[in-house]
């Protein structure tokens, strides 16, 4: 098989579990793409993303690889000197320009390049600390924001860069989401070794488990990011009898909203509570994790994110928002 098929056969609608930020020895990753695959497999992945620094996924690499169970998307990582991008959903042997920067005025016929085909450019690691790395182009544009990067984290999943990428996301939301306009956030492990992949990746709502689904599902915000595969979260919105979930929106004016996190996996953490209003609550989790619920209406908040924390401070997973209307 020359290139991976962009469906297979997954578990129909359902969660999905990804890494979108991956290398392999044919562009400066240390690993085979057999070995990505296998570690990504025993990483807990559904699926994963190839993107090589300015170059497409070679035809005859990938296509064997993929199964019943394992979804292999085409990308690139647009590489340019004023900040890094993903290329999400390319066409087989689609090679995005990657000679740009911010004075040439060239980011927008770049990234008609990938919506032309359907697919998502992501924001990558914004706030990385190395040459080229620190993102300086407008997000307009941008599909996606990528809040959470494990390279550089040495042996901590969290650290500075990603908060400021975090912080930085968080604070753009109420003027996006009040503008339609908003940018859903994920994260990737942006793998060049071993041991890194799936350390963090997206968990993705998707109608099956297709290149198609996967980036509808990532693009709309129907995602959350979690810092391994050990770590579970469901967040939901009530009111009277309707429900929404990440990425979804809840009419409820004049209703009282109850929100509520659920989470596993991570001991003795704590779960806040974000709206437009900054940080509204938070609260501890259980030993080994539970449910922790919020009460608000629609006229308080315009939405409500969560980031689960471990008890350093370092994020365990955090969420897209559910919108309230």
């Amino acid at each position: 098989m020359s290139f991976p098929p962009a469906r297979v056969v997954g578990r129909g609608a359902s969660w999905y579990r990804g890494d979108c930020h991956v290398h392999s020895v044919h562009s400066d990753g240390e690993l085979e793409p057999e070995e990505l695959v296998v570690r990504a497999r025993a990483a807990g992945l559904d699926f994963i993303a190839t993107t090589e620094h300015n170059s497409a996924a070679l035809p005859g690499v990938w296509g064997h690889l993929a199964a019943d169970d394992f979804l292999i998307v085409l990308g690139e990582e647009v590489t340019t000197k004023t900040g890094h991008w993903l290329a999400l959903g390319t066409d087989p042997g689609q090679v995005i320009d990657w000679n740009h920067q911010v004075r040439d005025g060239l980011i927008d016929q770049c990234l008609d390049q990938v919506h032309q085909v359907e697919g998502l450019c992501v924001a990558a690691h914004p706030h990385v600390p190395y040459p080229s790395g620190d993102f300086m182009f407008p997000f307009r544009g941008f599909d996606v924001v990528e809040v959470w990067n494990g390279l550089w984290t040495s042996d901590r999943p969290w650290n500075a860069d990603n908060e400021a990428a975090l912080a930085e996301w968080g604070r753009s939301l109420a003027a996006d989401i009040r503008t339609g306009s908003w940018r859903p956030a994920m994260g990737n492990s942006d793998t060049h070794a071993e041991g890194q992949i799936g350390i963090p990746h997206t968990v993705v709502f998707a109608e099956e488990l297709s290149t198609a689904a996967i980036l509808a599902g990532i693009g709309s915000g129907r995602s959350w990011i979690a810092e391994s595969a050990d770590v579970d979260l469901s967040f939901t919105a009530h009111a009277d009898r309707r429900v929404a979930g990440v990425g979804e929106r809840l009419t409820a004016r004049g209703e009282q909203v109850e929100v509520r996190a659920a989470v596993r996996g991570v001991s003795m953490g704590t779960v806040s509570f974000h709206s437009d209003q900054g940080e509204v609550r938070r609260a501890p989790l259980p030993r080994d994790g539970g449910v922790v619920r919020w009460d608000t209406t629609a006229e308080d908040s315009a939405f409500v994110r969560i980031e689960v924390r471990h008890p350093n401070g370092d994020v365990a997973a955090l969420s897209n928002p559910i919108i309230l209307t």
